[in-house]
């Protein structure tokens, strides 16, 4: 029997558009930290990137029976997130701009050698081009399909890909209490496994 968080996007976008509060919470779940990455990896605050998230899902419920391919739901929310973002940094780059006329008179600065400084504390006003949005979702589903996983079949993947600093065979079977000659055909079973759920996140 499927639950919520094993839905494909459609159903569960379906299951909010008949006004289901558990799916409206469990689409909030799935694509927070998605939304979140958006203006954090741009450099805006945490208090900003929150303003962003609670723009996102605010439009995602207005304009829900808009969405003409419920299975985009997420693309749709990363391109909400991202112009959102956008805004909140053409919003602080005007705000800063008046103290750069400030700082310029103070200092005695010509105009560009002034506004080049200023400017430079500015995070780039295009930070986040579609390769890294895309990037951004593929790292979403990957950690979506990880969730689905069995315990065990989690912990072996992470220890074997997801470490900074790559771990030694002997390490990981102390770490999980396994054969060191099991990690091989272990991993292969899992992965297709992870391969399978990809397809269904």
């Amino acid at each position: 029997m499927q639950t919520l968080e094993t839905l494909s996007d459609a159903d569960l976008l379906a299951r909010c558009r008949d006004g289901s509060q558990p799916a409206w919470n469990a689409m909030v779940r799935r694509f927070q930290r998605l939304v979140y990455t958006v203006p954090r990896r741009a450099g805006l605050s945490e208090a900003q990137a929150g303003d962003v998230f609670q723009v996102a899902f605010s439009r995602l419920f207005e304009h829900i029976d808009r969405i003409d391919d419920p299975a985009r739901v997420r693309a749709w929310l990363v391109t909400t997130a991202k112009r959102e973002t956008l805004r909140l940094l053409e919003q602080d780059r005007r705000l800063a701009e008046p103290a750069a006329g400030g700082a310029e008179a103070d200092a005695d600065h010509d105009d560009d050698d002034a506004g080049t400084s200023a400017l430079e504390r500015l995070v780039d006003p295009a930070p986040l081009p579609d390769a890294l949005l895309d990037d951004l979702q593929q790292q979403d589903r990957l950690h979506r399909a990880l969730a689905l996983l069995d315990e065990r079949s989690r912990a072996l993947l992470t220890l074997l890909f997801l470490q900074d600093e790559p771990l030694s065979y002997s390490d990981i079977a102390q770490r999980l209490q396994m054969p060191e000659g099991s990690i091989g055909p272990t991993r292969a079973r899992c992965l297709q496994r992870l391969r399978a759920l990809l397809e269904t996140v």
